[in-house]
């Protein structure tokens, strides 16, 4: 059962009180923050936004991420979270009762977790930062937060995970952020817990006791931001049909970590849109965010042309799980392909995107083979091609079946999906002052001549022996996309 094992709705709201009350002055130096934040000089004001910038900056060189989703639901190999909230929905998330699924957390002992070994994974992936579920929507802390007794450290492994992933980053420079659920079920200021999970998963606003699970929010996250080092990205996922006091919640975070990345979960746009398992049809832009379109497992020409100009554009990441399931599950064999795992990264890059790839450890703390050998092949890929994805933006040929395009300086990148038998690829909304160009991997000279509006390279008869090779097209000055290029298909 809960901490929270009271029926009585004012039973709750003492025993919320007193878990609460004790360390709520733990907010104050926050609180002060924000009054002092109100009264910032101009110059202060441009200094935080400043360092926001600048992370901003560093995320969208990095483009390639590891999004971590570790859940003590693991230990039976189900769903984190969601055999709880959709019991029996789908036959790969699980069907447990609530009692069930918290007892979990007394069999889960990753004795073999080791967090140099997850990062030097990533390091052969070719991924630049990680994001680790600090806490998903059963309330399960992956930290030894002090406002709950459902936590890592109350498991019989006894340590603070987040503490060793988090030590070992800044050792081995690896950037860590922080996926953060708003959505508690554990928490009786969040819902009912008397209740099953699945009658109230969404939340409950509108009783009394929520303004005390949002003080629980606040304070939590004071610890995530003030007790693990630096944090460029803060993750949250909450459902878009509940409030969770935005105007407060980002403010806090502001105060805390000025250069952090906020993405648009919260209930605000904040820094950054986040994709979840579809391509958007067109690069986002500031007033035009994301629009779901094609599956990820679907790579085709559904997309619009456009190519807006840079300062219209709005930062973006795609996140999707390597099988079906975002959690370790023995019995999904439904993996993409190392093949297909490129296609999207490349997909997503040349979009201007950040591609965040799941990784779901085993009970124990390893990683699945199946998962290791696909991380290693597109880190093969990439060291062949990583001028191509890194630090790059989208390009200036979009909407074509063929090829996708990214770009960085006077170079753009043409990634040849589909190789053309004759030999010749044409390619529209080239600059006019191509220069030379070469296959990325290997440095071949590819000869081409202008036709009319289409520049026509002349490539050997048959693909080079990589996944999506890459022409590196050099121009007689840096690319920038011209206004309102293109338009949406359909539209």
């Amino acid at each position: 059962m809960p901490d929270y094992c009271e029926s009585s709705r004012y039973a709750l709201l003492r025993h919320a009180y007193a878990r609460t009350a004790a360390s709520i002055r733990r907010l104050l130096p926050g609180l002060l923050s924000l009054l002092l934040l109100t009264g910032v000089s101009t110059a202060q004001t441009n200094t935080l936004e400043q360092d926001r910038a600048e992370t901003m900056r560093w995320f969208q060189k990095a483009r390639f991420g590891m999004f971590i989703h570790w859940s003590i639901a693991s230990v039976e190999g189900l769903e984190g979270s969601w055999p709880i909230m959709m019991p029996g929905a789908m036959p790969k998330l699980g069907n447990v009762t609530d009692d069930e699924y918290r007892a979990f957390a007394q069999r889960f002992n990753p004795d073999r977790f080791e967090p140099a070994n997850w990062i030097r994974l990533a390091e052969e992936a070719g991924q630049r930062y990680m994001v680790f579920t600090t806490k998903h929507h059963d309330g399960f802390s992956f930290f030894d937060t002090r406002y709950s007794r459902y936590k890592v450290t109350e498991t019989p492994y006894g340590k603070d995970v987040l503490a060793q992933l988090s030590a070992a980053c800044q050792k081995a420079g690896m950037p860590l952020g922080f996926y953060y659920s708003p959505p508690d079920l554990d928490h009786p200021g969040y819902r009912d817990t008397s209740r099953p999970a699945k009658d109230n998963y969404l939340g409950e606003p509108h009783r009394p006791e929520w303004p005390l699970y949002i003080a629980y929010m606040e304070l939590q996250l004071e610890e995530l931001l003030t007790r693990y080092g630096p944090v460029p990205v803060l993750w949250f996922d909450g459902f878009k049909e509940t409030p969770y006091s935005p105007a407060r919640i980002e403010p806090l975070v502001r105060s805390l970590q000025p250069q952090t990345l906020i993405n648009n979960r919260l209930g605000v746009p904040a820094d950054f849109d986040i994709s979840e398992n579809v391509f958007p049809r067109r690069i986002p832009t500031k007033t035009r965010h994301i629009v779901q379109g094609t599956p990820s497992r679907i790579v085709r020409a559904d997309i619009s042309d456009a190519v807006p100009p840079f300062e219209e554009f709005r930062p973006w990441e795609m996140c999707i799980p390597m099988n079906e399931t975002w959690t370790y599950n023995p019995k999904d064999h439904n993996f993409k392909s190392s093949d297909e795992l490129i296609r999207i990264l490349v997909e997503v890059a040349s979009r201007g995107g950040n591609f965040l790839l799941n990784v779901g450890p085993k009970p124990d703390g390893t990683i699945q083979s199946e998962v290791e050998e696909r991380l290693r092949d597109i880190g093969r890929w990439l060291r062949l091609h990583g001028d191509a994805i890194y630090e790059t933006t989208y390009g200036p040929v979009q909407g074509l079946e063929a090829v996708r395009s990214t770009a960085k300086g006077d170079r753009i990148y043409l990634h040849v999906f589909n190789w053309p038998d004759d030999g010749k690829l044409a390619i529209s909304r080239l600059p006019a002052n191509v220069q030379r160009a070469r296959l990325l991997a290997g440095g071949e000279p590819v000869e081409f001549a202008r036709k009319g509006g289409d520049y026509v390279f002349a490539l050997t008869s048959r693909p080079p022996g990589v996944t999506v090779p890459v022409i590196e097209v050099v121009l007689g000055s840096p690319w920038t996309p011209a206004p309102s290029a293109g338009k949406l298909k359909g539209e």
